[in-house]
C-alpha cells in the first residue's frame, strides 16, 4: 500500500467554530486520507488564552504565537476562524507569501480586502477558499464559481442571514415587537449578544459583495454596497405588510447593470 502524503495544517482561532474544525479534522481524517488520498494533519493552533476550556483538543497544539504559525514552513495549509479584520487580514497575507493555501470562512474580512487576497493568492500560485463564508452548508459559491462560469447571471436575490430571518418571522407569526424577537433569538443562541452585525445589515450586505463579485466575475468592496438592516422595523410594518399578503424580509440583492 503507498504511503500517504502528509498535508499540515495551521489554524488560526479556535472558537466555537474553529473547536469544530479541530474536532472534524480528527474524527474524521481517515475519511478524508481515504477521499483525498492525503492524511490531513493539524499541527498547531493560535488562541487568544491558552487556559480556556476546550474539549478534546491537546494543549499542546495550542500558541498564542499566530505568527510562528503562518511562518512555519513545515505548516502547508491555514485554516482562518478566528473572525474580524485584523489581524486576520495581515496573518493571512503572511501566510500566502510563504506559499501556503488559505481556507477562510471570514465574511467581513472578504467583502473588505477580497481583491488584496485574492491577488495575493495568484500571485503567489496558492489557493484561496471560502465556501463557508456565505450559505454555511449551503453550495452557492462553488456553482457560482465552476457550474455556471458559461452563463451570464445578471441578478442575485436571497436571504443570506439567518439571525434576522428568525427575527422577522417572529415578529410576523406572533406580532411581536423587534426587541422581544431579538431577545428570544438571543436567549435560543440564534443571535449574538452583540447582535449589530446581523441587525444592522452588515453581514448580509458582506455576503452580498461575495456574490456579486463571483456572479459577475469583478471585485465587489462591501463599501460598495448599500445596507440597511431591520433594527427600525416595528410590529405595526409587519402587520401593514401583512394585511397585503406580503411579509417583511432582509435581503442581499446585487444585479448587473449596463455601466457594471
Amino acid at each position: 500500500m503507498a504511503t500517504l502524503k502528509e498535508i499540515s495544517i495551521g489554524m488560526l482561532g479556535c472558537g466555537v467554530v474553529g473547536s469544530q474544525v479541530a474536532r472534524l479534522l480528527s474524527e474524521d481524517s481517515g475519511d478524508f486520507a481515504e477521499r483525498s488520498g492525503a492524511r490531513l494533519a493539524l499541527k498547531k493552533i493560535a488562541v487568544r488564552n491558552l487556559s480556556a476550556p476546550r474539549e478534546n483538543i491537546s494543549s499542546q497544539l495550542l500558541t498564542t504565537d499566530a505568527e510562528s504559525i503562518v511562518t512555519d514552513p513545515s505548516i502547508d495549509i491555514i485554516i482562518e476562524v478566528m473572525g474580524g479584520i485584523e489581524p486576520a487580514r495581515t496573518l493571512l497575507l503572511t501566510a500566502i507569501s510563504q506559499k501556503k493555501s488559505v481556507i477562510t470562512a471570514n465574511k467581513a474580512l472578504l467583502a473588505k480586502h477580497g481583491a488584496e487576497l485574492f491577488e495575493a493568492a495568484d500571485k503567489n500560485g496558492v489557493d484561496l477558499y471560502y465556501e463557508a463564508a456565505v450559505g454555511g452548508a449551503i453550495p452557492i459559491l462553488r456553482p457560482l464559481r465552476e457550474s455556471i462560469v458559461g452563463d451570464h447571471v445578471h441578478r442575485i436575490m436571497g436571504i443570506v442571514n439567518g439571525t434576522t430571518n428568525y427575527i422577522l418571522t417572529k415578529m410576523d407569526e406572533r406580532g411581536s415587537e423587534f426587541a422581544l424577537a431579538l431577545k428570544e433569538a438571543q436567549d435560543l443562541g440564534f443571535a449574538e449578544a452583540n447582535p449589530s452585525a446581523d441587525v444592522d445589515g452588515n453581514d448580509a450586505a458582506a455576503k452580498a459583495a461575495i456574490l456579486a463579485g463571483l456572479a459577475f466575475h469583478t471585485r465587489v468592496s462591501i463599501d460598495d454596497v448599500y445596507c440597511e438592516g431591520i433594527s427600525k422595523i416595528s410590529s405595526r410594518d409587519v402587520q401593514v405588510a401583512h394585511d397585503i399578503d406580503h411579509i417583511i424580509k432582509l435581503l442581499a440583492i446585487a444585479e448587473s447593470t449596463p455601466d457594471n
